[in-house]
């Protein structure tokens, strides 16, 4: 077990250091001269004013507001600590503005108001609407949240969401939904028992019954008991509205043959006796924090078949507002929505509820190691590091604001907004887009040598999401059916992909005879063949791409690369199709970067690295990119006799000698190639203009040296490496490779190559 001290100054630590607090403002334009200066601030800055002041519907397009939220509180109700104020609240509205950054790239500023007086607090909150796209009201005690948020509403023309209750509402409205789906229950059917009458427990309720919930069919008991018609005790309007005619008093009075208990209230309330008397197939949510209502245990010590949910993150089915507020914000604000509204709202809750339902991203497996997570009783919302959330949630949200008409900057193509929400967390999906879109319409059988490696078998599930191809997987048959059942994929052998089973094909005698004919003259006898067709899969599916029963081979999720090219180069390789060269799209936070050769060639010839620039070429337009090529060199446009910068300019005539249609230069430096100022001034005139995207290499040592110092230190997502030369009919990817960079390799070679070079 953790020592608690030791847990609190980790905790103190990581809020003081290496800066205090968990923000900072950065500035997303220039300020380096006297012009930036002069466009940034006086005079240039007076424009924007006035174009704003013409049209206020503008600010979106010339400031910060349409994606800046506040996060607004008074610490009047701070989870788990109460009332501690203004000052003492402000690390979790902090925490708060960072979780918007993270899931939706939102900025925030964090407002923490010491006001008490919920209208004079309302009052303040509406004064900032020309600050903010919207508002987040946080830890407000109730009921004068109700008051602060009623107040905002009417009164601003941005969206006003407290997401103690609305957020709260719709991730357990999500659960809910697709627990019922689970125990084979309806809205409309279910007697709800629920403690709790604050801000969340009341707005979860009201969700419950937009959802089809009967209100004669809901209970609500808080500290004093049940919420019951007469009662004086602690009560308000908005608690009146569950207010039961009868002589019940005690949530035990009203327990018996509960479907579902709905817990928003503090630790032990529900005891295992209670749980007993409820329905078959019982759902509990015991949502208090830290400490649950009942625990999971003790409950399934008297219903082993319970659907249990709780606040806590060490539980399965965490209810945590993460999955909603980035989204449903992310949503509104690029609609530019006035409101948040029950549709919205609703529409949130159906993504969450269907994401729950799908198979399961390979992202959120990753980031949830040893965690079952296929849908069903343990598992029915997404985790909070579902990638998919961004696309799927938010444009659910944004299409609704636009049906219900609170959009006032409605989106024209929805699916164009969805595949920009997903680039945004996948950093490979806009680049990739254009590949992607090849490879729907032209379709490719792919064989994946690694067939049992669990990114295989994920890439496989998603390349029948996403393109026209079905995959080929090398392995056997029972290892794979075990590893697909395990992480909750949908897949299945003979219906979705083909299988080959080295241990047992029907085509194995016209394999190890192929593979036999290939090679008899290079050493390899029978024997050999039979052996190697048993037990090494890289080269079972280079035959099956020479015998035509395969368009391209995916391999190398381990082992090493060039033990792979060799047996690629034996069964595949010809006059015209020969390995070039390996070159890796490093995606940055300034734009694309290609490096090559990382693999092939450990000290490229002239011939060679011309080689490896035309097949650069060839393969970066297949992005939809035009290259612009440098070779690199410790040499600088001839300043240094012999050694790589010799063997880059010989390769320069080359290309010179041969014409081509793409831009290239060198030899030069890294910072000369990207940097086109400080190129100028070395050598003025040069053929290249702007900074180049594609750096090759004269040695594979700089090249794999620059592909890793990016990938590991420089925040770099690579897609590859790309084995240039064979026609796309082979691709060696690396053992460090996710199943998402098994995905984007799927479709490079999943779309033609019409030019071998």
């Amino acid at each position: 077990m953790t020592d608690q001290p030791t847990q609190r100054q980790a905790a103190l630590d990581y809020h003081e250091f290496p800066k205090p607090g968990k923000l900072e403002i950065r500035a997303t334009k220039p300020l380096a001269n006297g012009r930036d200066l002069a466009r940034a601030y006086s005079p240039g800055v007076a424009e924007a004013c006035l174009e704003i002041k013409q049209d206020p519907a503008t600010a979106s397009r010339y400031t910060s507001r349409g994606n800046l939220v506040g996060v607004v509180t008074n610490g009047s109700a701070v989870l788990g600590l109460g009332n501690i104020g203004a000052l003492a609240s402000k690390p979790v509205m902090e925490g708060k503005a960072v979780l918007f950054k993270k899931f939706a790239g939102i900025d925030c500023f964090d407002i923490e108001l010491d006001q008490s007086d919920p209208e004079k607090l309302a009052e303040l909150v509406c004064a900032l609407e020309p600050t903010f796209g919207a508002i987040n009201l946080e830890d407000i005690k109730a009921p004068d949240c109700f008051t602060v948020e009623r107040i905002c509403r009417e009164r601003m023309n941005i969206p006003v969401f407290h997401d103690d209750q609305h957020g709260t509402a719709i991730v357990v409205g999500a659960a809910v939904k697709n627990a019922l789906f689970v125990a084979n229950k309806s809205f409309e059917d279910i007697k709800i028992v629920s403690t709790g009458g604050g801000a969340a427990g009341i707005a979860c309720l009201n969700m419950l019954l937009k959802m089809g919930v009967r209100r004669e069919n809901v209970w609500l008991c808080d500290i004093n008991g049940l919420v019951h018609e007469g009662r004086e005790i602690d009560m308000n309007p908005i608690k009146s509205e569950f207010a039961q005619k009868t002589d019940l008093r005690t949530l035990d009075d009203v327990i018996d043959d509960a479907d579902l208990f709905l817990g928003l209230s503090g630790p032990g309330v529900l005891k295992p006796e209670m749980v007993k008397r409820m329905a078959k197939r019982p759902i509990i949510f015991a949502l208090a924090n830290p400490t649950p209502e009942i625990l999971p245990d003790l409950a399934r010590e008297v219903a082993p078949d319970a659907i249990i949910a709780t606040g806590r993150s060490d539980f399965p089915n965490q209810v945590n507002n993460v999955l909603c507020f980035p989204f449903i914000f992310r949503g509104a604000l690029d609609v530019g929505a006035t409101t948040i509204n029950d549709e919205m709202e609703l529409a949130c809750i159906d993504g969450i509820a269907a994401l729950a339902r799908a198979t399961t991203s390979a992202e959120a497996a990753a980031a949830y190691q040893g965690e079952q997570l296929t849908f069903g009783a343990d598992y029915l919302i997404p985790k909070p590091f579902d990638p998919r959330l961004v696309g799927v949630v938010s444009s659910a949200v944004a299409k609704a604001a636009m049906e219900t008409g609170v959009a006032t900057r409605p989106i024209d193509d929805l699916d164009a907004y969805r595949h920009k929400l997903d680039g945004s967390v996948f950093k490979s999906a806009l680049l990739m887009r254009p590949v992607f879109q090849a490879a729907r319409t032209a379709p490719r059988r792919l064989v994946f040598a690694e067939g049992e490696d669990e990114r295989v078998l994920r890439a496989a599930q998603a390349v029948l999401e996403e393109t026209t191809e079905r995959p080929i997987l090398i392995g056997r048959p029972d290892v794979i059916e075990r590893r697909i059942e395990r992480a909750g994929l949908t897949i299945r052998l003979g219906r979705d992909v083909d299988l080959v089973n080295p241990e047992n094909d029907p085509r194995y005698r016209d394999y190890w005879e192929t593979y036999h004919e290939l090679m008899a003259r290079r050493g390899v006898s029978p024997d050999i063949a039979r052996a190697i067709m048993r037990t090494n899969t890289t080269a079972i599916g280079a035959v099956m791409v020479h015998r035509e029963e395969a368009d391209s081979l995916i391999c190398g999720t381990f082992g090493e690369y060039r033990w792979h090219l060799n047996y690629i180069q034996q069964v595949l390789g010809t006059k015209a199709l020969h390995p070039v060269g390996s070159m890796s799209l490093m995606i940055l936070e300034d734009g694309p970067l290609f490096i090559a050769d990382t693999h092939v060639h450990s000290r490229p010839s002239p011939a060679q690295l011309a080689e490896i620039a035309v097949g650069a070429a060839r393969h970066v337009r297949r992005f939809g990119i035009e290259p612009k090529i440098a070779l690199c060199s410790q040499s600088q446009f001839g300043n240094q006799s012999g050694g790589s910068g010799e063997r880059l300019r010989e390769a320069l005539a080359i290309l010179d000698e041969q014409g081509h249609g793409f831009c290239y230069e060198g030899e030069m430096n890294i910072d000369a190639a990207l940097d086109p100022e400080l190129r100028g001034r070395l050598l003025p005139g040069n053929r290249m203009e702007g900074a180049a995207n594609v750096l090759v290499f004269a040695h594979a040592d700089a090249a794999s040296g620059v592909r890793n110092i990016l990938k590991m230190k420089g925040g770099g997502l690579e897609v590859g490496p790309i084995l240039m030369g064979m026609g796309n009919r082979a691709h060696i990817v690396t053992p460090s490779i996710t199943a998402r960079g098994l995905l984007n390799m799927s479709a490079i070679a999943g779309t033609p190559v019409a030019d071998y070079g």
